[in-house]
């Protein structure tokens, strides 16, 4: 198993201190979330909460996670980054090509995307993207993507995108993980059908257990069953090395987690994360090897 740390809701002025101090202790990947504004009156559902109201405040910083992870990983040697998720349907599948893609290559293929469809219909209108049919866009926007990244010409003609010959540069010669999130069927489906992984919200060990088996029908379903896949997950019962073990027997890839909560503090300052990776690091990542 790896370890992935979030940055959620952390002060970005503390990312790239942090990025070092995960890089140095052994954590595989830190994962950084996305959102562009948040709206004074926010009507749409929280999928993730019994209330159904998101689990932070407006001044929550949500920094732009292509700028964040291209800062982290310039003073970086090995660690690896992910967005969990990033609202993929929300934006311009040429415009997030070019940028995920040029991040690729200046950091050696250290990155992943990780993509849902999103809920707060209130931002895919600022953004000016159609809401209702925004799980079909995102499937049609990852084809998009992956052959503008192929190199030479390439052209689409598609549902929701139809253009003739292009190229752009540079290409990548490296892969660029696309993962998963969401906890729907059509979700799950989606990334057994064209992820090459899935990352979750947080669950209890039997509850991503029955998410594994899922995962598996409908790679199975698809072809893909016998592929390298990925599953991010972070799990509200299990807090030590056996846990954690018992994670990885039934499936778990990556446990994705925010360490400094389990010290005690209040987690906000950048030393109390730092130990918190460092602490982690010491107490686990080692003892699993």
């Amino acid at each position: 198993m790896k370890f992935c740390a979030s940055l959620a809701f952390s002060d970005p002025r503390h990312f790239c201190e942090l990025a070092m101090t995960a890089d140095r202790t052994g954590w595989e990947a830190l994962i950084v979330s996305d959102h562009v504004v948040h709206p004074k009156t926010i009507d749409s559902p929280y999928p993730y909460t019994a209330d159904s109201q998101p689990r932070w405040e407006a001044p929550a910083p949500w920094p732009d996670p292509w700028v964040a992870i291209s800062a982290m990983a310039a003073v970086t040697e090995r660690l690896r980054f992910m967005t969990g998720v990033y609202v993929l349907p929300m934006r311009n599948p040429f415009a997030v090509a070019k940028a995920l893609g040029t991040l690729a290559v200046m950091s050696d293929y250290r990155v992943s995307l990780g993509f849902g469809v999103g809920w707060m219909k209130e931002e895919f209108d600022l953004l000016e993207q159609d809401f209702r049919n925004r799980g079909k866009r995102a499937d049609e926007m990852v084809e998009v993507i992956r052959k503008l990244w192929c190199g030479g010409m390439v052209e689409h003609h598609g549902s929701f995108y139809d253009f003739d010959p292009v190229q752009m540069s540079p290409a990548l010669e490296g892969p660029v993980p696309i993962i998963v999130g969401g906890l729907s069927e059509a979700a799950l489906r989606r990334a057994g059908r064209i992820g090459d992984g899935w990352i979750s919200d947080v669950h209890s060990t039997e509850e991503l257990r029955s998410i594994v088996g899922k995962l598996n029908a409908y790679r199975c379903e698809a072809g893909r069953d016998t592929e390298p896949f990925a599953v991010i997950a972070a799990a509200n019962d299990a807090f030590d090395v056996d846990g954690y073990k018992r994670l990885e027997e039934m499936g778990i890839t990556h446990l994705q987690t925010m360490p400094w909560a389990f010290y005690g503090g209040s987690g906000e300052s950048l030393a109390e994360k730092q130990a918190g990776l460092e602490r982690f690091a010491e107490d686990v990542i080692v003892r699993m090897g």
